[in-house]
């Protein structure tokens, strides 16, 4: 069996850690940030979305030159600017100043992750790469428990400045890290086209789009509420977390024994509940209740659509799918912020989650209607081709 945890794959998996730890830092703190620079709730969805738009825009340009002039030097340079532009962030002394910072930000994010997540592909052995993409995911979740509490933490005992520093210094952090790794590449002899789609993925997209609309705002919102009922929104973020790295292993097996529908049905039912709880949420109770559905709803359901758009695309297209896939999920983290923030600020809370489910099940009846067909006529295409007689030598 080939070598999985090589010293090049560990550094990576570490660099990528810290880079998600700066980045979750800010998750729970960042709406708070934006509250005492007087900005309103519509300000917040605007400076969370101009994040993820700028991710959404820049993402298929990096994907395309990471082939033709490989994967460090946009290592380098998006980790670079991403500690930049957070320690900027403490220079900020308005909102439209903070959406620029925020759009330089994004893009940086862009860059970085898709490069790191890149060489990290390039450095596991194809016959582990299942396998060895868990283990790299476990990265960013653990980033995902330990960000929040550390982020609140942060301002809670000692300031702003001290957190945006930090996780600048995790950036920098991560950037030293991956200098001591050896990221194997092989230039493609064609580059292929900027595409922000690909189209035999489409519905699998569309429904993944409508999903993250409510991640964009459990993200941007829930510390808001949670600060509303006087609750530690690290709190929800780590039994959120805590809850989804022990399910998507179960999720894993069971879409893989069962198939997705099986479990992807479910999982968006129970994400949908978990928004419904959030919104009539007001204490410590139902917000963790809320956590641990929407942790198992949300963390089953959004890796198995991972695993449905690989089954649908073509095996030369696979790249193009996963891209495809990355943009809807920017697109709708950054419009959901924008859409719910307005949402927010002219109704409630509680309205806005309730938007939220409802845009969960609309992901739902995409999924039945259309991905699910797709996903059945696949199956039946490749129980057909293995039936066929191999030709002979």
């Amino acid at each position: 069996m080939e070598r999985l945890w090589t010293k090049s794959f560990i550094l990576m998996t570490a660099g990528t850690l810290l880079l998600f730890t700066g980045f979750y830092l800010l998750l729970p703190t960042l709406p708070l940030f934006i509250k005492e620079l007087g900005g309103n709730e519509a300000q917040v969805g605007m400076v969370t979305g101009a994040f993820m738009l700028s991710a959404v825009i820049f993402r298929p340009v990096v994907g395309v030159l990471l082939d033709r002039f490989g994967r460090r030097p946009f290592i380098v340079w998006g980790l670079i600017l991403f500690a930049l532009a957070i320690y900027m962030y403490d220079w900020v002394g308005g909102i439209a100043v903070l959406i620029w910072i925020r759009i330089a930000h994004g893009m940086s994010w862009a860059v970085s992750t898709t490069a790191l997540f890149t060489a990290a592909t390039d450095m596991i052995p194809s016959t582990r790469r299942g396998e060895g993409m868990g283990w790299f995911g476990t990265a960013t979740t653990l980033a995902m428990a330990v960000g929040p509490i550390f982020g609140i933490w942060f301002i809670q005992h000692l300031s702003y400045s001290a957190l945006f520093l930090s996780a600048a210094v995790f950036s920098v952090v991560a950037l030293l890290l991956t200098f001591g790794a050896k990221i194997p590449y092989q230039p493609h002899k064609r580059t292929a086209g900027i595409e922000l789609f690909e189209k035999s993925v489409f519905p699998v997209t569309a429904a993944v789009f409508f999903l993250t609309i409510a991640y964009g705002g459990i993200t941007t919102f829930v510390p808001l509420l949670a600060s509303s009922v006087n609750v530690n929104s690290g709190t929800f973020f780590l039994v959120y977390a805590a809850t989804l790295f022990l399910f998507r292993p179960i999720a894993g097996k069971l879409s893989d024994r069962y198939g997705e529908a099986f479990v992807i049905i479910p999982s968006l039912l129970i994400t949908m509940l978990a928004l419904i709880v959030l919104s009539f949420s007001t204490g410590l109770f139902g917000m963790l209740v809320s956590a641990v559905l929407y942790g198992i709803g949300f963390g089953s359901a959004q890796p198995t659509l991972q695993a449905a758009t690989i089954r649908l695309a073509h095996p030369e297209r696979r790249g193009g799918a996963n891209a495809s896939l990355l943009t809807a999920t920017d697109l709708g983290i950054g419009l959901g912020a924008i859409v719910l923030g307005w949402v927010s600020q002219h109704t409630s809370y509680q309205v806005l989650f309730t938007v939220s489910a409802a845009s969960v099940a609309f992901s739902l009846l995409l999924f039945i209607f259309f991905v699910k067909h797709l996903l059945k006529n696949k199956g039946l295409r490749s129980q057909k081709d293995a039936a066929l007689p191999s030709e002979p030598n």
